[in-house]
């Protein structure tokens, strides 16, 4: 069973989306519905995306609304931060995610903290669009899943689909949310597979998780591109394991998370970024704080290595896969204490 069969509740007209398509598609119904949508970024005009997930925007709306931008990120993001403040409702695109870092500036100083700094009285209606992580064969800068960075800043949501129907869904609301939501696109998914998705108004809640398989012996939690792999290994070992879709990487869903943990009493942890401080060691830490007495073995986190991304040719052997969950679930499994 796809992960897109369980626990979305998709109804009424449908058509089938790969996850590219959920996002233009989804820009081009939110921008028809809110004059005050308008994008911004580099190339994301009349080249409609350097994934063509804007294609056909430029066409429709304009240059008004669809404003290709100079390759500054810093600039881009301090002026959709300006454009926000004047009542715009702006999504802004960070070509990749190793691109964000030359706007640190703008993301920490104004984006996270302007609404606690004018007292409530500035809201920052933003989703920043961010493609992320490998499996493409790119360089390094645009192969980075570096999301702890974003989880780590107070006053931005983190939001990651992982498959076309939630990519709907989440970036619908997060369009119209007030606060500034950083949107995760995991691009190795991006023209993966196909599912029916609501043609129709459909939007997702941005702080909760979802099961999307149901188990007794063992707690994997994931996200984005992984959720694939987690399904993998889930069917290729002799347990029965639950999967939660985090999907909010912050705030994080708690109660949904332990109460999982705390069913099974084993946890496994899959995610692509790097292993220290990554997101794993944060929920390694809330399950040990909260949920102790429930385990039955240690955590264990199956993630990527603490190096630098590396080159097309040792990428599929840096990128966690299936395999490696598969490794971390058997020994939480044979653990005894």
């Amino acid at each position: 069973m796809s992960s897109g069969d369980v626990a979305l509740d998709v109804e009424g007209d449908t058509e089938r989306w790969n996850v590219v398509d959920a996002v233009r598609e989804t820009l081009a119904q939110e921008m028809r519905r809110d004059d005050a949508v308008r994008l911004l970024g580099y190339d994301v005009g009349p080249i409609g995306g350097v994934f063509r997930a804007t294609e056909g925007l430029y066409e429709e709306f304009g240059g008004e609304r669809v404003i290709d931008t100079p390759l500054s990120e810093n600039g881009i993001l301090g002026t959709a931060v300006g454009m926000a403040m004047r009542g715009e409702r702006v999504v802004p695109e960070i070509q990749f995610m190793g691109f964000l870092y030359p706007a640190f500036g703008q993301l920490m100083y104004s984006l996270a903290k302007l609404h606690e700094r004018s007292g409530g009285g500035i809201e920052v209606p933003m989703t920043v669009r961010i493609p992320y992580g490998g499996g493409i064969k790119s360089s390094e800068y645009h192969s980075e899943s570096t999301e702890t960075f974003l989880v780590h800043t107070p006053g931005v949501r983190v939001v990651c689909p992982s498959t076309p129907a939630q990519t709907k869904g989440l970036l619908a609301a997060s369009i119209r949310h007030p606060d500034p939501v950083m949107f995760l696109e995991p691009k190795r998914i991006y023209r993966g597979e196909r599912e029916a998705v609501p043609t129709g108004e459909y939007t997702l809640s941005l702080d909760e998780a979802r099961v999307v398989r149901e188990g007794e012996d063992v707690t994997l939690l994931t996200w984005g591109a992984m959720l694939e792999h987690a399904e993998t290994a889930a069917d290729s070992v002799d347990a029965d394991v639950e999967i939660v879709d985090l999907v909010s990487l912050s705030p994080l869903d708690v109660e949904t998370v332990l109460d999982s943990v705390k069913k099974t009493g084993r946890c496994v942890v899959l995610h692509e970024a790097r292993r220290t401080l990554g997101l794993g060691a944060e929920l390694s830490a809330l399950v040990n704080e909260y949920a102790l007495d429930h385990l039955h073995a240690p955590i264990k986190r199956a993630t990527g290595y603490d190096v630098h991304f590396p080159g097309h040719q040792t990428e599929d052997a840096y990128l966690p896969d299936a395999e490696r969950a598969e490794h971390a679930i058997r020994a939480v499994m044979s653990y005894e204490f």
